[in-house]
């Protein structure tokens, strides 16, 4: 009993070595603040994908950087800016960079989508995506003074709330578009390394373009379009209350009824 009883001990050491030694640590490389709304969303997916990682064998970390830094580097999984848009164009036109996915989190350029660039991401609702919002609610409701925002504190579908009171404890603040984006950009990337446990650059940009299914609180599975933007509805707010979401209904198009379609 007492021999069966040890080499039971020795085998559960082993497994536990061995799920250690599989462990795959994922450094996330990240150019703008350290503080503010984009920071403290990035931390609260950084928190989460931490959590889960526990189970699937990952552990992420953050890293700022420079651009001048961030150009050093000998290799990257990811590059998150949260930069205006010629420092976005900068980096993801570089060649270093080509086959690295670049994911603009806060810029609403809408030249970021129409360049079309094949390694440009961008989370949040682009310039376009808002007005075309807005001109939705206007041809319901041509009264109405709302405007657009990617999300909002009173969100509660799609488990929205569940992220916002999340947030709010462990953030100390209100959820804005900036948070919301930095989360995403995040969980995005935690999603794609669980499910093709990898960290090569080629492999999370492929997967990211072509098969995500991303579970942003904010519908169905978001996925990204051509033009690099991730399709999302859009938030109508008038007086800090949500009236709307768009695409309204009745719109054609559906998610693709906001914003540059495609590239083609």
């Amino acid at each position: 009993m007492i021999k069966i009883k040890y080499w039971s001990l020795i085998a559960m050491l082993l497994w536990a070595q061995s799920s250690l030694a599989d462990v795959i640590d994922v450094t996330i490389h990240y150019v703008g603040p350290t503080e503010g709304s984009v920071w403290l969303g990035m931390q609260q997916g950084l928190d989460e994908a931490n959590l889960q990682g526990e189970f699937l064998g990952q552990k992420y970390s953050l890293q700022p950087v420079t651009i001048e830094e961030l150009n050093q580097l000998e290799s990257v999984t990811a590059i998150l800016l949260a930069v205006d848009q010629e420092q976005v164009l900068d980096v993801a036109q570089s060649k270093k960079f080509s086959e690295v996915a670049v994911i603009n989190m806060v810029s609403d350029s809408d030249l970021l989508r129409s360049v079309c660039l094949p390694n440009l991401l961008s989370i949040t609702a682009s310039e376009k995506m808002k007005q075309d919002a807005v001109a939705q609610m206007l041809d319901k409701h041509p009264e109405s003074k709302a405007h657009a925002q990617g999300w909002h504190q009173d969100f509660k579908k799609f488990a929205a709330s569940q992220l916002n009171s999340r947030f709010k404890k462990a953030q100390g603040q209100v959820m804005d578009d900036d948070s919301w984006a930095g989360w995403a950009a995040v969980r995005l990337l935690s999603d794609t390394i669980a499910r093709t446990q990898s960290t090569d650059p080629a492999v999370t940009l492929t997967y990211l373009k072509n098969d995500i299914a991303f579970d942003g609180q904010k519908g169905a599975g978001a996925t990204f379009r051509d033009t690099g933007q991730l399709r999302q509805l859009v938030l109508l707010v008038e007086n800090n209350k949500i009236v709307a979401e768009a695409p309204l209904r009745g719109v054609k198009g559906g998610l693709d009824s906001l914003g540059l379609k495609s590239c083609k």
